[in-house]
């Protein structure tokens, strides 16, 4: 009997089936390689972006007491609604910067430097002097326009170099935000005591349209 006619169909068979095992394997190993690109493209920001969130919340919380002593103490309405408007809108950034700086701890995200020089940061001035200061308005308008300008600072460093959605947006927010009081505080010194602050404006590589102001100019009255 010829059984050859039998072996043949199996030999087929048998490699088919090897066939299908090798490129089950093959699959697998780029399924894995896919996977792991998929988990890199997921990570939620960088080095920048923790140093932004863990340099900001502090910022923002010494500008919150600055705010709550001119609430107490502030001579103007337009002061106590600036400094109501402050406590407001920083308590909720804070909690939306804590809230992102969770994210980036869980996904092991570590801070790199910021590149914002300390003293670019607004933080100089003795706020325990806002307590006695005399005329408040000025003194308070004095001490928080350089601080609206740290924050300008170092949200243009995360605008930069940060990779976070949503804190890359929050940094837009405040930089439109702390112009738009740094342009207000000028004009209301400027009315009241009969010029703008020493500390200057609006940062000028954020200036759009002209509209922000440079240093106070040498040998000008600031009052």
């Amino acid at each position: 009997m010829d059984t050859t006619k039998h072996r043949r169909p199996l030999f087929l068979i048998g490699q088919f089936a090897i066939g299908l095992i090798v490129a089950g394997a093959l699959a697998a190993c780029g399924g894995d390689d896919t996977s792991s690109d998929s988990g890199a493209a997921k990570a939620s920001g960088n080095g920048t972006d923790r140093a932004f969130v863990a340099e900001m919340i502090p910022h923002h919380e010494s500008a919150v007491e600055m705010a709550e002593i001119a609430e107490d103490r502030g001579q103007s309405t337009f002061i106590t609604e600036l400094a109501g408007d402050i406590i407001s809108t920083q308590k909720d950034e804070i909690t939306r910067l804590e809230a992102i700086a969770s994210q980036l701890d869980a996904d092991g995200i570590k801070a790199t430097s910021l590149g914002v020089a300390e003293h670019q940061m607004g933080m100089d001035g003795d706020m325990s002097k806002l307590k006695t200061a005399k005329p408040f308005d000025r003194a308070f308008i004095d001490m928080m326009i350089p601080h609206h300008q740290g924050a300008i600072h170092m949200a243009r460093a995360e605008l930069a170099k940060g990779s976070n959605a949503k804190t890359k947006q929050l940094a837009t927010q405040i930089i439109a935000a702390q112009a738009r009081e740094i342009r207000a505080m000028n004009k209301h010194r400027t009315e009241e005591f009969g010029a703008a602050s020493p500390a200057g404006g609006v940062p000028a590589d954020d200036a759009k349209d002209g509209d922000a102001m440079d240093d106070a100019m040498p040998g000008m009255d600031h009052g």
